[in-house]
């Protein structure tokens, strides 16, 4: 997972070199981040059958080696067409891993599931807020297509590390029950929690994609200082998941959620009332602290109710859930181009209060199952 945060930040932060050396115009440039969630989309549909047909091990490992091709290409290619070749490589591998070891981490846990999900949502963070501190010292010294090469061989060597180490065996060594996985499609737990990651993605996206442009052009912030507001909004993430992960390892999944609605309430208010710096920087802080707990926490519920199918039911949730970052994300864009940018805030609090409904269907349902 912190591998899978270098990379997502790495090629953002080489296209616009990229854009120099080859010439891309804004089109191009756009494909190219088109394609990156269509790649991460074909993966995290893939990952699952074959993680519960095959084990980890092998499609770990190719994943990483595809990002790596993927990595490298970028680094020598002088052709706009592979450029677009590699961006898919580098989602289909990348949503792989981000499947496959959210996967992983809820099988080899016998206990607190979603605890230790929110651990291994940490590095993430760490990878996607680490990276462009690291690539600002780097790119004094050397030129972008060598940090393309540093990271293409820090796939490549986490790939070979992945073909030695020791995984649990498939859990559907003799075939792929193909009835098991169709009967999830029937599942109206499984398929409400799927509709709250859709909707957990895609406030996550709009956050992440429009906090910048909302805080520079409704706020009067300085681009500077907007880029390290948004910052402070992984930040919380990281804490937050940090506290679940350990202090917080034993409160129940509703109360849990009942502080996160809470502080995305809280974050929401400062940024619509924030008219200074610190209230903005409070207001993102809370923010991440308070979507936190949605991933780890529902991808706990997932693992639980489909042990021996968690590969395909993790696909299953995901592929919804990145299908919303991209619907909701389209649709932010074409608000803020109509109606204004400062409708950000509106549709996060319509998120909010969809994340809160979905969050009691969910309990209800839980409890009449049990």
């Amino acid at each position: 997972m912190l591998l899978f945060g270098i990379v997502l930040i790495s090629l953002g932060s080489v296209i616009p070199d990229l854009k120099v050396k080859l010439q891309l115009n804004e089109i191009s440039s756009g494909t190219l981040f088109s394609i990156l969630p269509f790649g991460i989309l074909a993966g995290s549909l893939i990952f699952g059958p074959v993680a519960d047909r095959y084990g980890y091990r092998v499609l770990l490992s190719v994943s990483c080696f595809l990002i790596s091709a993927g990595f490298t290409g970028f680094a020598f290619t002088h052709s706009h067409n592979l450029l677009s070749f590699y961006t898919f490589l580098i989602g289909l591998g990348g949503g792989a891993v981000n499947g496959a070891t959210n996967a992983l981490v809820s099988d080899i846990s016998d206990k607190d599931k979603g605890a230790n999900l929110s651990l291994l949502g940490v590095f993430f963070g760490v990878g996607a807020i680490g990276i462009p501190l690291i690539l600002g010292i780097v790119r004094g010294y050397a030129d972008f297509e060598v940090i393309l090469k540093a990271v293409a061989v820090l796939t490549l060597l986490t790939g070979l590390i992945y073909m030695i180490l020791k995984f649990p065996p498939p859990k559907q060594p003799h075939g792929f029950p193909l009835a098991g996985s169709l009967s999830m499609f029937k599942d109206k737990l499984l398929i409400v929690i799927a509709f709250f990651l859709f909707a957990q993605s895609s406030f996550e996206g709009i956050i992440n994609n429009w906090t910048t442009t909302y805080l520079v052009d409704h706020l009067s912030i300085p681009q500077s200082r907007a880029l390290f507001l948004l910052s402070l909004f992984v930040a919380g993430m990281i804490v937050m998941r940090l506290l679940i992960g350990s202090i917080f390892r034993q409160v129940s999944v509703k109360r849990l959620l009942s502080v996160s609605f809470l502080l995305i309430f809280t974050g929401l208010v400062f940024l619509k009332c924030g008219s200074i710096i610190i209230i903005a920087a409070a207001g993102l802080f809370l923010l991440g602290a308070g979507l936190a707990a949605g991933f780890p926490v529902m991808l706990g519920l997932v693992g639980e109710r489909y042990s021996q199918l968690s590969g395909t039911a993790f696909s299953l949730v995901l592929f919804v859930a990145l299908t919303g970052n991209m619907i909701v994300n389209f649709l932010m864009g074409l608000i803020a181009r109509n109606s204004g940018i400062h409708h950000l805030i509106t549709v996060a609090f319509a998120e909010l209060i969809i994340l809160v409904i979905l969050s009691m269907m969910i309990f209800i349902k839980k409890k009449s199952n049990n």
